[in-house]
């Protein structure tokens, strides 16, 4: 596959920010048994390869705006390119010493997503996308899976935690959802659950109270995968939203209209 110089630089940049991520990961299983507990350590893991990050594409277009998980939103005199950064996509696994984490780096053309890399470091999987020109697993070239029936297929999401979303409706949405497909996954990484969409593992995903650089690479892969993406209302504002609903053109279908009849239960 033939990159262009931009994907090149931000291929670049992920794949240095994994490699830190995982020496760092392999101290993890030590910090568990102290007393304070890994936290801040992984806090320095992430802030490192978000430095990483940052250090090369700001070197390959300084005037780019950025959009980072760590440090924020940096505007760029562009005007018209934002980088959308999250240098450690799966911060619990990391912490606990689950090995699935990944870097996703997405750039952002007047408004459009127009390119982006997801590498999980640990399985050494790179995911490319560029608008127009397919969606890649190490060069191979991605399509979403082909299965059209409810009961046979994979879903994934993700659980909100202490102090964190609505939980009451997340059980609700998987008492709709669980008794009409194969199964569930909760990986813990939305970036990887969209590549794993793109790839065709996962038949569908959705998920609420997202960011931008969460999602804003894997929206692209699987669009380019030939795949569907909205938010849970059906529009294109994903991004703004924070929610999103992914998958084959039937996945999709079927997930929207589960998750309307678990928001509105009475009529369903």
């Amino acid at each position: 596959m033939a990159r262009t110089a931009l994907l090149n630089v931000m291929v670049q940049a992920a794949i240095k920010a994994g490699r830190s991520l995982v020496r760092d990961f392999g101290e993890v299983e030590n910090l568990q048994v102290s007393r304070k507990g890994p936290g801040d350590f992984v806090s320095a893991a992430d802030r490192r390869a978000e430095e990483i990050v940052r250090g090369d594409l700001m070197k390959a277009r300084p005037t780019f705006g950025l959009v980072m998980e760590e440090s924020g939103e940096v505007e760029g005199t562009d005007g018209q390119h934002r980088w959308h950064i999250d240098p450690l996509d799966g911060t619990t696994n990391f912490l606990h010493g689950i090995p699935i984490f990944a870097t996703s780096i997405a750039l952002e053309r007047a408004g459009e997503i127009v390119a982006g890399v997801i590498y999980n470091p640990v399985m050494d999987e790179l995911y490319t996308a560029e608008r127009g020109r397919g969606a890649f697993l190490n060069d191979r070239r991605l399509r979403v899976a082909g299965r059209t029936d409810l009961p046979d297929m994979v879903f994934a999401t993700g659980l909100p935690f202490i102090g964190k979303g609505d939980h009451g409706r997340t059980l609700r949405e998987l008492r709709y959802i669980m008794p009409e497909v194969a199964g569930i996954r909760r990986a813990g990484a939305a970036a990887l659950d969209l590549a794993w969409t793109a790839s065709g593992r996962l038949d569908g995903y959705w998920e609420r109270d997202l960011n931008s650089w969460d999602i804003a690479a894997g929206l692209l892969m699987v669009k380019e995968a030939g795949g569907f993406v909205s938010d849970l209302s059906g529009k294109n504002k994903m991004l703004d939203s924070g929610d999103v609903v992914a998958g084959n053109e039937d996945a999709h279908k079927h997930l929207l209209k589960l998750l309307k009849n678990a928001e509105a239960p009475s009529q369903a």
